[in-house]
Protein backbone atom coordinates (compact mmCIF):
# COMPACT_ATOMS: atom_id res chain seq x y z
CA UNK A 1 0.00 0.00 0.00
CA UNK A 2 1.02 3.52 -0.82
CA UNK A 3 -0.19 6.78 0.61
CA UNK A 4 0.14 9.91 -1.20
CA UNK A 5 2.13 12.23 2.16
CA UNK A 6 2.02 15.45 1.14
CA UNK A 7 5.71 17.34 0.59
CA UNK A 8 6.03 19.48 3.91
CA UNK A 9 4.76 16.48 5.89
CA UNK A 10 7.17 14.20 3.93
CA UNK A 11 10.30 16.74 4.47
CA UNK A 12 9.80 16.83 8.29
CA UNK A 13 9.87 12.96 8.38
CA UNK A 14 12.79 12.88 5.94
CA UNK A 15 14.59 15.73 8.63
CA UNK A 16 14.00 13.49 11.61
CA UNK A 17 15.31 10.08 10.04
CA UNK A 18 18.15 12.05 8.61
CA UNK A 19 19.23 12.71 11.60
CA UNK A 20 18.67 9.43 13.08
CA UNK A 21 15.50 8.66 14.21
CA UNK A 22 12.36 7.01 13.38
CA UNK A 23 9.08 9.27 11.86
CA UNK A 24 5.64 8.05 10.57
CA UNK A 25 2.11 9.54 9.92
CA UNK A 26 0.07 8.30 12.26
CA UNK A 27 -3.55 7.99 13.00
CA UNK A 28 -6.42 9.38 11.19
CA UNK A 29 -4.48 10.93 8.33
CA UNK A 30 -3.47 7.00 7.30
CA UNK A 31 -6.88 5.97 8.22
CA UNK A 32 -8.21 8.41 6.23
CA UNK A 33 -6.08 7.93 3.08
CA UNK A 34 -6.93 4.18 3.59
CA UNK A 35 -10.58 5.51 2.68
CA UNK A 36 -9.90 7.71 0.01
CA UNK A 37 -11.22 10.34 2.02
CA UNK A 38 -9.36 14.16 2.23
CA UNK A 39 -7.05 14.01 5.87
CA UNK A 40 -7.79 17.28 7.97
CA UNK A 41 -4.60 16.48 9.47
CA UNK A 42 -0.97 15.06 8.87
CA UNK A 43 0.14 14.03 12.33
CA UNK A 44 3.34 12.47 12.72
CA UNK A 45 5.00 10.49 15.79
CA UNK A 46 8.87 9.87 16.32
CA UNK A 47 11.06 8.09 18.47
CA UNK A 48 12.82 12.04 18.58
CA UNK A 49 12.46 13.41 21.93
CA UNK A 50 10.64 17.16 21.96
CA UNK A 51 14.01 18.92 21.96
CA UNK A 52 15.68 16.90 19.35
CA UNK A 53 12.67 17.52 17.03
CA UNK A 54 12.96 21.35 18.31
CA UNK A 55 16.92 21.42 17.72
CA UNK A 56 15.99 19.82 13.93
CA UNK A 57 13.50 22.71 12.75
CA UNK A 58 13.79 26.42 12.31
CA UNK A 59 9.93 27.05 13.73
CA UNK A 60 8.14 25.32 16.11
CA UNK A 61 6.00 25.79 19.03
CA UNK A 62 5.51 24.17 22.09
CA UNK A 63 1.88 23.14 21.86
CA UNK A 64 2.14 20.12 24.40
CA UNK A 65 5.70 19.63 25.62
CA UNK A 66 4.45 18.12 28.68
CA UNK A 67 2.96 14.64 26.37
CA UNK A 68 5.80 15.03 23.89
CA UNK A 69 4.24 17.31 20.81
CA UNK A 70 5.69 19.77 19.20
CA UNK A 71 4.31 21.66 16.14
CA UNK A 72 6.59 22.21 13.50
CA UNK A 73 5.86 25.13 11.25
CA UNK A 74 6.51 24.75 7.59
CA UNK A 75 5.66 28.22 5.69
CA UNK A 76 2.02 28.73 7.93
CA UNK A 77 1.16 25.09 8.06
CA UNK A 78 1.74 23.39 11.10
CA UNK A 79 2.77 19.40 11.86
CA UNK A 80 2.41 18.21 15.00
CA UNK A 81 5.02 15.87 16.05
CA UNK A 82 4.77 14.23 18.90
CA UNK A 83 7.65 11.36 20.40
CA UNK A 84 6.25 7.69 21.35
CA UNK A 85 5.33 7.55 24.56
CA UNK A 86 3.53 5.49 27.15
CA UNK A 87 0.69 6.81 28.87
CA UNK A 88 0.87 7.00 33.10
CA UNK A 89 -2.35 6.71 35.26
CA UNK A 90 -5.50 8.62 34.09
CA UNK A 91 -6.85 10.37 36.91
CA UNK A 92 -9.59 12.54 35.05
CA UNK A 93 -11.15 10.27 32.77
CA UNK A 94 -9.67 12.42 29.76
CA UNK A 95 -5.84 13.06 30.32
CA UNK A 96 -2.74 11.04 31.73
CA UNK A 97 -1.33 12.42 34.68
CA UNK A 98 2.18 11.90 33.51
CA UNK A 99 3.83 10.34 30.14
CA UNK A 100 6.87 8.33 29.44
CA UNK A 101 8.71 8.71 26.52
CA UNK A 102 9.63 5.47 24.64
CA UNK A 103 11.67 4.43 21.68
CA UNK A 104 9.08 1.70 20.61
CA UNK A 105 6.24 2.07 18.26
CA UNK A 106 4.32 -0.67 19.29
CA UNK A 107 4.46 0.72 22.69
CA UNK A 108 3.07 4.46 21.16
CA UNK A 109 0.34 2.65 19.01
CA UNK A 110 -0.62 0.61 21.75
CA UNK A 111 -2.22 3.34 24.05
CA UNK A 112 -4.46 4.76 21.28
CA UNK A 113 -8.39 4.27 20.73
CA UNK A 114 -9.25 2.13 18.21
CA UNK A 115 -7.22 -0.41 15.59
CA UNK A 116 -8.41 2.23 12.57
CA UNK A 117 -6.83 5.06 14.42
CA UNK A 118 -3.45 3.44 15.35
CA UNK A 119 -1.81 2.43 11.99
CA UNK A 120 1.52 4.33 11.01
CA UNK A 121 2.96 5.01 7.84
CA UNK A 122 5.97 6.17 5.65
CA UNK A 123 7.88 5.75 2.76
CA UNK A 124 10.81 3.54 3.56
CA UNK A 125 8.95 0.84 6.38
CA UNK A 126 5.17 0.99 4.59
CA UNK A 127 2.10 0.67 6.74
CA UNK A 128 2.57 -0.30 9.96
CA UNK A 129 -0.55 -2.24 11.33
CA UNK A 130 -0.36 -4.10 14.27
CA UNK A 131 -3.62 -4.31 15.93
CA UNK A 132 -5.67 -5.02 12.73
CA UNK A 133 -6.75 -1.59 11.53
CA UNK A 134 -6.93 -2.45 8.03
CA UNK A 135 -8.55 -6.24 9.11
CA UNK A 136 -11.01 -3.72 10.32
CA UNK A 137 -11.63 -1.28 8.19
CA UNK A 138 -12.40 -3.94 5.72
CA UNK A 139 -14.92 -5.20 8.03
CA UNK A 140 -16.57 -2.28 8.80
CA UNK A 141 -16.08 -2.40 12.49
CA UNK A 142 -14.82 -0.12 15.10
CA UNK A 143 -12.97 -1.97 17.93
CA UNK A 144 -11.05 -0.58 20.36
CA UNK A 145 -7.10 -1.23 20.69
CA UNK A 146 -6.37 -4.13 23.60
CA UNK A 147 -9.18 -3.56 26.65
CA UNK A 148 -12.08 -1.75 25.48
CA UNK A 149 -12.61 -1.06 29.11
CA UNK A 150 -9.08 0.02 30.10
CA UNK A 151 -9.25 2.35 26.57
CA UNK A 152 -12.34 3.73 27.80
CA UNK A 153 -11.35 3.99 31.57
CA UNK A 154 -8.04 6.17 30.30
CA UNK A 155 -10.22 8.71 28.44
CA UNK A 156 -14.21 8.69 28.67
CA UNK A 157 -14.32 10.84 25.38
CA UNK A 158 -13.40 7.81 23.62
CA UNK A 159 -16.79 6.76 24.28
CA UNK A 160 -18.61 9.77 21.99
CA UNK A 161 -15.91 9.45 19.54
CA UNK A 162 -16.26 5.56 18.65
CA UNK A 163 -20.11 6.45 18.25
CA UNK A 164 -19.25 9.65 16.25
CA UNK A 165 -16.55 7.04 14.13
CA UNK A 166 -19.43 4.95 13.64
CA UNK A 167 -22.13 7.49 11.85
CA UNK A 168 -19.23 9.00 9.88
CA UNK A 169 -17.85 5.86 8.51
CA UNK A 170 -21.27 3.52 8.14
CA UNK A 171 -19.22 0.84 10.72
CA UNK A 172 -20.94 -1.35 13.38
CA UNK A 173 -19.03 -1.26 17.05
CA UNK A 174 -17.26 -4.55 17.48
CA UNK A 175 -18.75 -6.59 20.24
CA UNK A 176 -17.02 -6.00 23.26
CA UNK A 177 -16.24 -2.34 22.51
CA UNK A 178 -19.69 -1.76 22.86
CA UNK A 179 -20.14 -3.70 26.17
CA UNK A 180 -17.69 -1.73 27.50
CA UNK A 181 -19.32 1.48 26.37
CA UNK A 182 -22.57 0.30 28.08
CA UNK A 183 -20.47 -0.21 31.25
CA UNK A 184 -18.41 2.93 31.15
CA UNK A 185 -21.01 5.15 29.94
CA UNK A 186 -21.36 6.97 33.38
CA UNK A 187 -17.98 8.25 33.46
CA UNK A 188 -18.84 10.99 30.54
CA UNK A 189 -20.25 12.50 33.41
CA UNK A 190 -16.31 13.76 34.04
CA UNK A 191 -16.04 15.27 30.35
CA UNK A 192 -16.75 18.71 29.67
CA UNK A 193 -19.68 19.92 28.09
CA UNK A 194 -17.38 21.47 25.17
CA UNK A 195 -15.69 18.08 24.47
CA UNK A 196 -19.51 16.06 24.28
CA UNK A 197 -20.70 18.90 22.36
CA UNK A 198 -18.06 18.60 20.02
CA UNK A 199 -18.49 15.06 18.83
CA UNK A 200 -22.50 15.23 19.20
CA UNK A 201 -21.81 17.85 16.05
CA UNK A 202 -19.37 15.71 14.06
CA UNK A 203 -22.16 13.06 14.67
CA UNK A 204 -25.02 14.97 13.89
CA UNK A 205 -23.13 16.00 10.22
CA UNK A 206 -22.11 12.50 9.47
CA UNK A 207 -23.95 10.47 6.82
CA UNK A 208 -25.69 8.28 9.56
CA UNK A 209 -26.79 11.10 12.05
CA UNK A 210 -29.36 8.55 12.64
CA UNK A 211 -26.50 6.13 14.43
CA UNK A 212 -27.81 7.93 17.32
CA UNK A 213 -29.95 5.11 17.89
CA UNK A 214 -26.32 3.36 19.22
CA UNK A 215 -25.70 6.03 21.71
CA UNK A 216 -29.16 5.37 23.48
CA UNK A 217 -29.25 1.67 22.95
CA UNK A 218 -25.78 1.29 24.91
CA UNK A 219 -26.96 3.78 27.41
CA UNK A 220 -24.86 6.89 26.39
CA UNK A 221 -27.85 9.57 26.16
CA UNK A 222 -29.21 8.55 29.26
CA UNK A 223 -26.19 10.59 30.41
CA UNK A 224 -25.44 13.26 28.07
CA UNK A 225 -29.10 13.78 26.31
CA UNK A 226 -31.49 12.19 28.67
CA UNK A 227 -34.13 14.09 27.07
CA UNK A 228 -34.14 11.79 24.06
CA UNK A 229 -34.36 8.72 26.35
CA UNK A 230 -38.30 10.10 27.23
CA UNK A 231 -38.98 10.54 23.91
CA UNK A 232 -37.67 6.62 23.02
CA UNK A 233 -40.20 5.91 25.60
CA UNK A 234 -42.91 8.28 24.19
CA UNK A 235 -45.89 6.71 22.26
CA UNK A 236 -47.91 8.55 19.26
CA UNK A 237 -51.07 6.80 18.80
CA UNK A 238 -51.98 9.22 16.04
CA UNK A 239 -52.64 9.01 12.27
CA UNK A 240 -49.96 11.12 11.35
CA UNK A 241 -47.44 9.58 12.94
CA UNK A 242 -46.03 5.51 12.28
CA UNK A 243 -43.19 5.73 14.85
CA UNK A 244 -42.65 6.77 18.45
CA UNK A 245 -41.56 10.51 19.65
CA UNK A 246 -38.00 9.19 19.04
CA UNK A 247 -38.18 6.81 16.40
CA UNK A 248 -39.97 9.92 14.37
CA UNK A 249 -36.98 12.19 15.31
CA UNK A 250 -34.09 9.57 14.27
CA UNK A 251 -35.79 9.12 10.71
CA UNK A 252 -36.44 12.60 10.25
CA UNK A 253 -32.75 13.42 10.71
CA UNK A 254 -31.90 11.75 7.45
CA UNK A 255 -34.28 13.30 5.69
CA UNK A 256 -32.13 16.85 5.84
CA UNK A 257 -28.91 17.66 4.36
CA UNK A 258 -25.87 17.98 7.00
CA UNK A 259 -26.19 21.19 7.84
CA UNK A 260 -25.41 21.96 11.69
CA UNK A 261 -28.24 24.01 12.88
CA UNK A 262 -30.66 22.24 10.51
CA UNK A 263 -29.62 18.66 11.72
CA UNK A 264 -29.70 19.64 15.64
CA UNK A 265 -32.91 21.07 14.91
CA UNK A 266 -34.20 18.03 13.73
CA UNK A 267 -33.07 16.48 16.92
CA UNK A 268 -34.78 18.67 19.09
CA UNK A 269 -37.80 19.52 16.95
CA UNK A 270 -40.09 17.07 19.23
CA UNK A 271 -37.90 17.38 22.36
CA UNK A 272 -40.92 18.49 23.73
CA UNK A 273 -43.69 15.96 23.21
CA UNK A 274 -42.74 13.76 26.41
CA UNK A 275 -44.24 16.99 28.42
CA UNK A 276 -47.11 17.69 26.28
CA UNK A 277 -48.42 14.45 25.68
CA UNK A 278 -52.37 14.35 25.88
CA UNK A 279 -54.35 10.86 24.92
CA UNK A 280 -58.30 12.07 24.22
CA UNK A 281 -61.42 9.74 25.01
CA UNK A 282 -60.78 8.31 21.73
CA UNK A 283 -57.07 7.26 22.47
CA UNK A 284 -55.64 9.67 19.81
CA UNK A 285 -52.28 11.59 21.67
CA UNK A 286 -51.97 15.15 20.96
CA UNK A 287 -49.37 17.13 21.63
CA UNK A 288 -50.27 20.83 22.04
CA UNK A 289 -47.55 23.49 21.89
CA UNK A 290 -44.83 21.16 21.73
CA UNK A 291 -42.90 23.18 19.56
CA UNK A 292 -43.01 26.10 21.92
CA UNK A 293 -42.09 24.07 25.03
CA UNK A 294 -40.03 22.53 22.84
CA UNK A 295 -37.64 25.42 22.01
CA UNK A 296 -37.25 26.12 25.26
CA UNK A 297 -35.77 22.85 26.18
CA UNK A 298 -33.33 22.95 23.53
CA UNK A 299 -32.30 26.40 24.66
CA UNK A 300 -31.58 24.73 28.07
CA UNK A 301 -29.69 21.59 26.51
CA UNK A 302 -27.65 23.75 23.98
CA UNK A 303 -26.58 25.96 26.83
CA UNK A 304 -26.15 23.22 29.17
CA UNK A 305 -23.29 21.70 26.33
CA UNK A 306 -21.91 25.51 26.07
CA UNK A 307 -23.35 25.69 22.00
CA UNK A 308 -22.66 29.22 21.34
CA UNK A 309 -25.05 31.87 21.37
CA UNK A 310 -25.89 32.23 16.85
CA UNK A 311 -26.21 28.65 16.93
CA UNK A 312 -28.63 28.09 20.06
CA UNK A 313 -30.66 31.32 18.70
CA UNK A 314 -30.74 29.65 15.05
CA UNK A 315 -31.84 25.85 16.27
CA UNK A 316 -34.48 27.07 18.76
CA UNK A 317 -35.87 29.43 15.94
CA UNK A 318 -36.56 26.19 13.80
CA UNK A 319 -37.51 24.19 16.56
CA UNK A 320 -40.21 26.95 17.77
CA UNK A 321 -41.56 27.44 14.03
CA UNK A 322 -41.55 23.79 12.61
CA UNK A 323 -44.86 23.51 12.74
CA UNK A 324 -46.19 27.04 12.04
CA UNK A 325 -48.90 27.27 9.36
CA UNK A 326 -49.11 23.51 9.08
CA UNK A 327 -52.60 22.41 8.49
CA UNK A 328 -54.10 25.84 7.17
CA UNK A 329 -54.19 26.72 3.66
CA UNK A 330 -50.95 28.27 1.98
CA UNK A 331 -51.58 32.10 1.21
CA UNK A 332 -48.81 34.68 0.49
CA UNK A 333 -49.69 36.29 4.02
CA UNK A 334 -49.38 32.96 5.74
CA UNK A 335 -46.05 32.65 3.94
CA UNK A 336 -44.46 36.28 4.95
CA UNK A 337 -45.73 36.30 8.48
CA UNK A 338 -43.41 33.04 8.89
CA UNK A 339 -40.65 34.57 6.84
CA UNK A 340 -40.70 37.68 9.51
CA UNK A 341 -41.29 35.24 12.79
CA UNK A 342 -38.21 33.10 11.92
CA UNK A 343 -36.22 36.11 9.86
CA UNK A 344 -35.46 35.88 6.42
CA UNK A 345 -31.91 34.17 6.56
CA UNK A 346 -33.52 31.35 8.30
CA UNK A 347 -36.44 30.61 6.43
CA UNK A 348 -35.17 28.41 3.59
CA UNK A 349 -33.68 26.27 6.48
CA UNK A 350 -37.35 25.98 7.80
CA UNK A 351 -38.32 24.93 4.68
CA UNK A 352 -36.07 21.74 4.87
CA UNK A 353 -36.99 20.96 8.07
CA UNK A 354 -40.84 21.12 7.39
CA UNK A 355 -40.29 18.67 4.66
CA UNK A 356 -37.82 16.34 6.83
CA UNK A 357 -40.52 16.43 9.23
CA UNK A 358 -43.17 15.30 6.80
CA UNK A 359 -40.88 12.54 5.31
CA UNK A 360 -40.41 11.15 9.24
CA UNK A 361 -44.47 10.86 9.74
CA UNK A 362 -46.91 7.95 7.90
CA UNK A 363 -47.90 8.30 4.94
CA UNK A 364 -51.22 9.52 6.24
CA UNK A 365 -51.91 12.31 3.95
CA UNK A 366 -48.62 12.79 3.21
CA UNK A 367 -48.66 13.95 0.15
CA UNK A 368 -51.27 16.37 0.41
CA UNK A 369 -48.79 18.15 3.12
CA UNK A 370 -46.29 17.87 0.37
CA UNK A 371 -48.21 19.57 -1.82
CA UNK A 372 -48.72 22.48 0.75
CA UNK A 373 -45.13 22.62 1.04
CA UNK A 374 -44.67 23.06 -2.38
CA UNK A 375 -47.26 25.69 -2.26
CA UNK A 376 -45.11 27.50 0.26
CA UNK A 377 -42.01 27.06 -1.52
CA UNK A 378 -43.83 29.31 -5.05
CA UNK A 379 -45.03 31.59 -2.93
CA UNK A 380 -41.73 32.20 -1.19
CA UNK A 381 -40.29 32.57 -4.65
CA UNK A 382 -42.77 34.83 -5.53
CA UNK A 383 -42.67 36.89 -2.54
CA UNK A 384 -38.58 36.88 -3.40
CA UNK A 385 -39.20 38.06 -7.00
CA UNK A 386 -41.54 40.39 -6.41
CA UNK A 387 -39.46 42.51 -3.50
CA UNK A 388 -42.41 41.95 -0.48
CA UNK A 389 -41.14 43.25 2.66
CA UNK A 390 -41.01 41.10 5.26
CA UNK A 391 -38.87 42.52 7.82
CA UNK A 392 -38.09 46.17 9.32
CA UNK A 393 -35.44 46.81 6.85
CA UNK A 394 -37.31 46.38 3.54
CA UNK A 395 -40.37 48.67 5.26
CA UNK A 396 -40.98 51.61 3.33
CA UNK A 397 -40.18 53.78 6.32
CA UNK A 398 -38.21 53.99 9.55
CA UNK A 399 -37.32 56.05 12.99
CA UNK A 400 -36.24 59.00 10.98
CA UNK A 401 -39.18 59.45 8.94
CA UNK A 402 -40.76 59.54 12.41
CA UNK A 403 -38.59 61.47 14.28
CA UNK A 404 -38.98 64.27 11.07
CA UNK A 405 -42.53 63.72 11.45
CA UNK A 406 -42.29 64.72 14.81
CA UNK A 407 -42.83 61.66 16.75
CA UNK A 408 -40.06 61.37 19.60
CA UNK A 409 -38.01 57.88 20.07
CA UNK A 410 -38.70 55.78 22.58
CA UNK A 411 -41.23 52.25 22.78
CA UNK A 412 -44.36 54.76 21.23
CA UNK A 413 -41.91 54.63 18.02
CA UNK A 414 -41.15 51.52 17.68
CA UNK A 415 -45.12 50.27 18.14
CA UNK A 416 -45.38 52.16 15.49
CA UNK A 417 -42.97 51.10 13.12
CA UNK A 418 -44.25 47.45 14.11
CA UNK A 419 -48.00 48.05 13.65
CA UNK A 420 -46.94 49.52 9.92
CA UNK A 421 -44.93 46.44 8.96
CA UNK A 422 -48.07 44.02 10.62
CA UNK A 423 -50.00 46.23 8.49
CA UNK A 424 -47.75 45.61 5.30
CA UNK A 425 -47.04 42.17 5.94
CA UNK A 426 -51.15 41.30 5.03
CA UNK A 427 -50.94 44.61 2.15
CA UNK A 428 -47.98 44.17 0.36
CA UNK A 429 -48.96 46.92 -2.01
CA UNK A 430 -49.22 49.56 0.79
CA UNK A 431 -45.52 49.48 1.18
CA UNK A 432 -44.70 53.33 0.03
CA UNK A 433 -43.33 56.07 2.05
CA UNK A 434 -46.06 57.87 1.62
CA UNK A 435 -49.18 55.87 2.12
CA UNK A 436 -47.42 54.58 5.26
CA UNK A 437 -46.95 58.42 6.18
CA UNK A 438 -50.11 59.25 5.79
CA UNK A 439 -51.22 56.40 7.70
CA UNK A 440 -49.46 57.02 10.53
CA UNK A 441 -50.35 60.58 10.65
CA UNK A 442 -53.80 59.84 10.35
CA UNK A 443 -53.65 57.69 13.44
CA UNK A 444 -54.60 54.63 11.87
CA UNK A 445 -52.17 52.59 13.78
CA UNK A 446 -54.01 52.88 17.29
CA UNK A 447 -57.07 50.65 15.14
Amino acid sequence: MKIQIPEKAKFIINTIEAAGFEAYVVGGCVRDSILGRVPGDWDITTSAKPEQVKGLFRRTIDTGIQHGTVTVMMDKEGFEVTTYRIDGKYEDSRHPKEVTFTPNLEEDLKRRDFTINAMAYNESKGLIDIFGGMEDIQAGVIRCVGDATQRFKEDALRIMRAIRFSAQLGYTIEEHTAEAIRVMAPTLRNISAERIQVELVKLMTSDHPDYIRRAYELGVTAVVLPELDACMATEQHNPHHRYNVGEHILHSLVEIRPDKAGRLAMLFHDIGKPSTLTTDEKGKDHFYKHALVGADMAREILRRLKFDNDTIHRVCQLVKYHDYGMGQEPTAYLVRRAIYKIGEELFPLLLQVKQADIMAQSDYKRQDKLNALDKWQQLYRQILAEGQCVSMKTLAVNGRDLMEAGIPSGPAMGEILKAALQMVLEYPERNDRKYLMDWIAAGRYKE
